[in-house]
């Protein structure tokens, strides 16, 4: 199948993991571009809570909005979620706000679910798969920064922690199974997503400034790392799955910011300006 340079309006769109972060605001874009959205939850009892969070935030679409069951470590329930659709978006992945208790079991989930959406979307002929990689599967190899979408993490370096060993060895093979039949994937290599939230939970990455915010850390040292907008990275997977240059191709996103503990001692994020007082930062 082909695709056009134009938006295919109307077209149905697998988003995997709906009630995650980045998914979310996928979704929330992809209806309000007027495309169907069918979005996979591990369990469907948590779909009312799922359509009430992106029903607070649209005007009229959630009737191009429909929900499955799809869980990453089994194969049932694929088949019918990609069934009948144009694209698929593959968002969902294990996050772990800590260092997991069982290494393996995080990178098959992650290796395996990935595989078990893409065998399902070649078998019924999606135009494009887009893939959520990250940059903990480009920043921690034999490369130097600035790093691209040419570098790749080594999974034997001692930097590799699991996450980005799954990260890694997932994107691995995802592209090696796509080379194998042909299909059409695309992936997106953002550095940490942050941004406004769509209801009151949070994961991993927010929970960083959750933290800023509130006090959990006395204290931290200057140090810099990359940061996104979730609207951004939303957008850029949309342009990934619609732009025919995009096919077969990484994209690295990310923007550096630097943190330190700013004059007013508390720690802070320096973009430009002066450190903001503590009752800004509170309402923000």
């Amino acid at each position: 199948m082909s695709i056009t340079s134009d938006n295919s309006n109307g077209a149905n769109v697998l988003v995997t993991g709906i009630g995650g972060f980045l998914a979310g605001h996928i979704a929330l874009q992809l209806l309000k571009q007027g495309y169907r959205v069918r979005g996979s939850l591990r369990s469907i009892g948590t779909s009312a809570a799922t359509v009430g969070l992106l029903g607070a935030h649209t005007d009229g679409q959630l009737q191009n909005l429909s929900l499955v069951q799809a869980d990453l470590d089994s194969d049932g329930g694929w088949a019918a979620a990609v069934e009948g659709c144009d694209y698929v978006i593959h968002t969902a992945s294990p996050f772990p706000p800590g260092y997991p208790e069982n290494a393996n079991a995080l990178i098959q989930t992650a290796r395996d679910g990935a595989l078990r959406v893409l065998r399902e979307a070649h078998r019924a002929q999606v135009k494009r798969v887009v893939l959520t990689s990250s940059i903990a599967a480009t920043n921690h190899g034999d490369g130097q920064a600035p790093f691209t979408e040419e570098n790749w993490t080594d999974p034997e370096s001692p930097r590799a922690t699991p996450y980005y060993k799954s990260k890694t060895l997932t994107e691995r093979a995802a592209w090696a199974f796509a080379h194998e039949v042909g299909l059409d994937l695309a992936v997106i290599n953002p550095s940490t997503i942050l941004g406004p939230l769509l209801g009151p939970n949070f994961g991993t990455s927010v929970g960083l400034i959750h933290h800023l915010m509130t006090g959990r850390f006395n204290g931290i040292p200057r140090f810099g790392f990359s940061v996104v907008d979730v609207r951004d990275t939303a957008d850029a997977h949309i342009r990934a799955m619609t732009n025919p240059a995009a096919g077969g191709q990484r994209v690295h996103h990310r923007w550096t910011v630097f943190l330190a503990q700013g004059p007013c001692g508390h720690s802070c994020s320096f973009l430009s300006g002066p450190c903001l007082p503590p009752a800004v930062t509170r309402s923000l």
